[in-house]
């Protein structure tokens, strides 16, 4: 398995146990990436110390916050969804790179850990 699979499975098989979504933020809101392909991802990490290494990486002020994976899922999915976005999962590294879903195929591998 890749770099960016195991990280994505640690996702799924953190969040489903701790039921805690992280993510990093500013007074704006969050940052995004645009990938190569042109799709933006809204990036999200699993426990609060990945979180913490990526607002490092990023700098710029950014700060980490979390929410509850049931907000996340009625709340930020749909949103992400209807704006178009892709989800970033547990991104790593010095680029912070990884794998990103669509909001679909975030909640389909959810309900496939449960």
């Amino acid at each position: 398995m890749s770099q960016s699979g195991s990280q994505a499975a640690a996702f799924f098989r953190d969040v489903r146990v701790s039921r805690v979504v992280w993510l990093v933020r500013d007074d704006d809101g969050s940052p995004t990436h645009l990938s190569g392909d042109g799709t933006r991802s809204l990036p999200f990490w699993s426990t609060s110390p990945r979180a913490q290494s990526a607002a490092k990486i990023w700098g710029r002020g950014l700060r980490v916050d979390s929410m509850p994976l049931e907000t996340w899922c009625d709340l930020v999915l749909p949103d992400s969804a209807r704006d178009g976005l892709a989800i970033g999962i547990n991104w790593s590294g010095p680029r912070l790179v990884g794998w990103s879903f669509t909001p679909e195929q975030v909640l389909d591998r959810l309900a496939a850990t449960d």
